[in-house]
């Protein structure tokens, strides 16, 4: 990389402000992409992807059984306390 000669203070100061919002705008998507994922990792979403190899065996009545009851059966196990 070459070094860039300035003339003034301002062409430094110029560059440090499109450094700083370029830091920003890589946050920014950093915060977002997180929470894509986030979003995308729910129960529905971990069974559909858990039960795409078997579509073709399995009818789509069981798979749409299987989608509604995961969340209530992962919450259960979650929520419940240890020992019991």
């Amino acid at each position: 990389m070459e070094k860039k000669k300035y003339s003034s203070y301002a062409e430094i100061e110029n560059d440090l402000e499109i450094l700083k919002l370029e830091r920003q705008i890589s946050y920014q998507k950093l915060v977002l992409n997180v929470q894509r994922t986030k979003d995308s990792i729910t129960p529905e979403n971990i069974v559909s992807g858990f039960l795409e190899p078997y579509k073709i065996k399995i009818p789509n009545s069981l798979r749409f059984i299987f989608k509604t009851i995961t969340p209530y059966v992962m919450s259960y196990f979650l929520n419940r306390k240890r020992g019991n």
